[in-house]
């Protein structure tokens, strides 16, 4: 009978967990989710390239919040996010301007290329660069969330290496958040609602477990090895 307890408290707690986190993912992506209400991502791109950077303070309030419950912390789902939110917010903000802009120059340059001769040497560069950079920014999100203080000259050089060493969990990670962002658009409700939580736990656990030789002490990371 306490084992059944246990484990219905563990699947409410799960569920109350992916609710909550699911309603701070809205609120800290607001400036992202009201621009895909009101606008055409074709046409307004310019403006969603400009709001994804404020939404980087509330990715990582929602990492620590899934960090501290894998961990089985009790602390306050509002204040983990919240003060995650405001240690992180400049270096966040930072990080993914960087990185947007330099997808939005590979972007630029492989809708030049499309279509001419050149292409076929030049995109496949791209699209590499391309998925390296967004890889690369996954990971330096979840390592700016554990460690707020990092220097972002570090946290990319980590982040980039570590990225490409555990390639099938960056590939897997980038494949979630692609279902996530198609089924967003396909059903909104459903995507923040409900699917939204999941997707980024699996996403926040890949990437995780890919920066453990960055973020776990040297003893734990040589027994991982």
């Amino acid at each position: 009978m306490r084992s059944r307890h246990h484990t219905i408290t563990a699947v409410f707690d799960g569920v109350y967990t992916a609710l909550v986190s699911n309603l701070l993912l809205v609120l800290g992506c607001l400036p992202l989710v009201a621009l895909t209400f009101t606008t055409e991502a074709a046409r307004s791109w310019p403006l969603y390239a400009l709001a994804a950077p404020l939404c980087a303070p509330g990715l990582c309030g929602i990492f620590a919040v899934m960090s501290d419950y894998s961990s089985g912390g009790s602390r306050s789902l509002l204040r983990t996010f919240g003060g995650t939110w405001r240690a992180t917010a400049r270096r966040a903000i930072l990080w993914t301007s960087a990185a947007t802009a330099v997808l939005v120059v590979l972007g630029v340059d492989a809708y030049a290329s499309w279509g001419h001769r050149v292409g076929a040497l030049t995109l496949p560069i791209l699209a590499v660069l391309t998925v390296l950079t967004a890889a690369t920014t996954l990971l330096g999100l979840v390592t700016i969330a554990e460690r707020p203080a990092a220097r972002l000259r570090d946290v990319a050089r980590a982040c980039a290496y570590l990225a490409v060493r555990r390639w099938y969990l960056s590939a897997a990670s980038l494949l979630v958040l692609a279902l996530l962002a198609q089924l967003f658009a396909a059903r909104p409700a459903i995507a923040l609602g409900v699917a939204a939580a999941p997707l980024l736990y699996v996403v926040w656990s890949n990437s995780r477990y890919s920066l453990r030789a960055a973020l776990d002490p040297p003893t734990a990371a040589a027994r991982s090895t």
